[in-house]
């Protein structure tokens, strides 16, 4: 396998983190060079962002994860970045396990990583709630996919530009994610990662996110129905 690209960006997409994103990025720093897309937050979440040595892309207007996540990617394939590291703003994903990233990146060369969490230690009502939409996901897709909503995710620049196209706003991006990746016969790969929940407020409107998530979900399956000899 070939050494790691030269460019990696750390890419952090937040909504009114003007409480957290801070520690978020000078953890991340340590690593990476860090991009915060600021989707439109009404609070400090810029200030404190530029003021811990991010590079700050600031959309007008509340637009949703998925659209945060679009515009960061345009920003690193037009800065020449080879890859990006995504982790949220709130504090749910460790900066300091970003290594564990990189190394996996360097020995398997994967389109797509995703953080694999241990569903054991999340709050009740999230481990019902992810442990059902893995999977229902994994049956849609034919494969099994050990987490399909962790947003602690590195992707390589095809990846990025195959989904520069992609119509999902929300949360419901990361799903249509994997469904990219594995259409078109990219490299999928997990790597574990901390279950880390402190009490931080959900920015998914849940039913909204609900609808959504089994709509790409049957989307994906009647696809690969259909695709199958």
């Amino acid at each position: 396998m070939s050494a790691s690209p030269d460019k990696i960006l750390a890419l952090v997409p937040a909504y009114n983190e003007g409480a957290r994103v801070r520690g978020v990025v000078e953890g991340a720093r340590r690593h990476l060079p860090v991009l915060v897309v600021d989707d439109g937050s009404t609070d400090d979440t810029a200030a404190h962002a530029e003021a811990a040595g991010a590079q700050l892309y600031r959309r007008p207007q509340n637009g949703g994860k998925g659209m945060g996540l679009r515009d960061g990617f345009r920003y690193a394939l037009d800065h020449g970045y080879d890859a990006v590291l995504t982790l949220d703003a709130d504090g749910q994903h460790d900066p300091a396990e970003i290594p564990a990233f990189l190394q996996r990146y360097r020995e398997r060369g994967a389109d797509l990583i995703i953080g694999s969490r241990d569903f054991r230690h999340m709050p009740p009502v999230r481990r019902f709630a992810n442990s059902v939409g893995r999977h229902v996901f994994s049956w849609a897709i034919g494969q099994h996919v050990p987490d399909n909503q962790s947003g602690y995710r590195l992707l390589r620049g095809r990846l990025m530009e195959a989904l520069l196209q992609s119509q999902e706003a929300g949360f419901e991006f990361e799903v249509e994610m994997i469904v990219v990746c594995v259409r078109r016969g990219f490299v999928l790969d997990w790597v574990p990662i901390r279950t880390i929940y402190a009490g931080e407020k959900s920015h998914i409107r849940r039913g909204h996110h609900v609808k959504h998530f089994f709509r790409v979900v049957w989307q994906t399956h009647r696809a690969t129905r259909s695709a199958r000899p």
